[in-house]
């Protein structure tokens, strides 16, 4: 009997069905009410039907080995703490890790010098595990000191992340003229393409538009904007544009809303190949996810595994290369040795026990995520099209364009309910430990370049939590 009943099929669904019990559940409340937008006004539905042909978006390559690359950062100011944490990730599952930079010790670890480096990363093999760089205006100095570190072994995995646009981005103001920052950097990096056949050069990001609350069609734009600007920079200096757009990493952003990372993921990849062909050249984009800042809360900070969670989870869905995710502590201070091993862990419960990996795009042919993408992505490209129409990032960034599009969706953006805040707040506090060392800062050579210093309105990051947790 069992049998019979399982053997019928179910009763084909039809959109009027379906709106009749949607209507019936609603009362009063008007179906609109069900329409819900992006903070740039891309429409999101309640229902979708047949999705578009999920062979248009670009997919990160198959591997038969790790999906992705599992990336961790340090940012602990005492080179010798830096590298027990360096070390104790890689023993503990990561592939790689980026150095955050800062010489007085207060956003990074205070590196000076190639023998500051050397002692940050002591007993790291670059053969074996990326090394990373995020040094903003002293990327190219750090990107020598990197050089002398990997000893020119044409094996290592190096990440120089060259990308003084951000920087510019986000202070408002460079040591000297942006565009000489831009032709260091590329003249460095030419000269380290030859030594590190497998190096990544720049990083062409959008993450300092994410996290001053832009939008996910601008900080795309953006993303690529600059990717197309280095990818300038690096032909001018003598590399072949191929090799140019191949040795570009595009930065995303994600964060808890998992369905729009994942979408917006896709769209990156779409459009950066639309860039790169338009331009003459043939590449597959290479990605680098790394979790929001700004979603993080300073209250109930417990909560933040959570949305580290689904934004890591987003990262995997939506085909990212190398997956950044920050750390629940990030909102209170620099992580202890159990939130590092809690952000090492969720990737690797995704990647080992979820296997998220072992399928190529799983959201192509939902009607949601694949029409999301699109709209995304046509949006993106739009939004690039004008930067470039107002003469390029640089001059979009001077003439305040930018900044006033990231005003704008921070704007529209809603009131939003963040657990652990405004929804389901704790009764009581649970103490978090967090570490909180003495800066202590270190001789470095000077960032600055001859010539005037170029100046923007800055993208100051925001936490969205932040207003509601300082009125409890």
């Amino acid at each position: 009997m069992a049998d019979s009943v399982l053997s019928v099929p179910f009763p084909p669904a039809s959109r009027d069905a379906w709106r009749a019990l949607v209507e019936k559940t609603l009362g009063d409340a008007p179906f609109e009410s069900l329409r819900k937008s992006t903070a740039e006004g891309l429409s999101i539905d309640p229902l979708y039907e047949e999705a578009p042909a999920p062979a248009a978006f670009p997919t990160r390559p198959f591997s038969e080995d790790r999906p992705w690359d599992i990336r961790v950062a340090s940012a602990h100011p005492d080179p010798f703490a830096a590298n027990g944490e360096i070390l104790r990730d890689l023993e503990g599952g990561a592939a790689s890790a980026v150095i955050d930079i800062d010489p007085a010790g207060h956003h990074g670890v205070a590196i000076g010098s190639a023998e500051d480096l050397a002692r940050t990363l002591q007993g790291v093999r670059p053969e074996w595990a990326t090394v990373g760089l995020n040094a903003g205006f002293l990327g190219p100095q750090a990107a020598d000191w990197l050089n002398a570190f990997a000893k020119a072994s044409p094996g290592a995995l190096l990440a120089f992340h060259l990308d003084p646009l951000s920087a510019f981005a986000e202070a408002g103001e460079s040591p000297g003229p942006i565009e000489s920052h831009l032709v260091s950097a590329a003249t460095v990096g030419v000269r380290l393409a030859d030594t590190y056949p497998q190096a990544t050069l720049f990083l062409a990001s959008g993450r300092v538009v994410h996290e001053a609350g832009g939008g996910e069609a601008f900080e795309l734009a953006f993303a690529v904007a600059a990717g197309l600007t280095y990818a300038k920079a690096l032909t001018r200096a003598g590399l072949p544009l191929t090799d140019a757009f191949d040795r570009i990493t595009l930065g995303v952003s994600v964060d808890a809303d998992y369905f729009v990372s994942i979408a917006k993921l896709r769209a990156a990849r779409a459009v950066w190949t639309r860039v790169a062909q338009a331009c003459g050249a043939e590449t597959q984009a290479r990605v680098e996810a790394q979790s929001s800042h700004r979603m993080l809360t300073a209250q109930d900070p417990w909560t933040n595994m959570i949305r580290l969670t689904a934004a890591g989870f987003a990262a995997a869905v939506g085909g990212a290369d190398a997956i950044k995710l920050g750390n629940f502590t990030d909102a209170i201070g620099l992580p202890t040795a159990f939130a590092r091993r809690q952000s090492r862990n969720i990737q690797l419960v995704l990647m080992e026990e979820a296997h998220i990996g072992r399928v190529t795009d799983p959201a192509a042919g939902s009607g949601y995520v694949e029409s999301l993408t699109q709209e995304i992505a046509r949006a993106a490209w739009a939004a690039f099209q004008a930067i470039e129409a107002d003469g390029g990032v640089v001059s979009a960034l001077s003439t305040g364009h930018i900044a006033r599009q990231v005003e704008m969706a921070l704007a529209a953006r809603p009131e939003p309910k963040i657990v652990g805040v405004t929804a389901f707040p704790p009764e009581k506090d649970t103490p978090v430990e967090v570490e909180r060392p003495t800066p202590k800062s270190v001789a470095a050579p000077t960032p600055r370049l001859p010539g005037p210093d170029s100046h923007c309105p800055p993208l100051t990051a925001i936490r969205l939590a932040a207003p509601y947790e300082g009125s409890k």
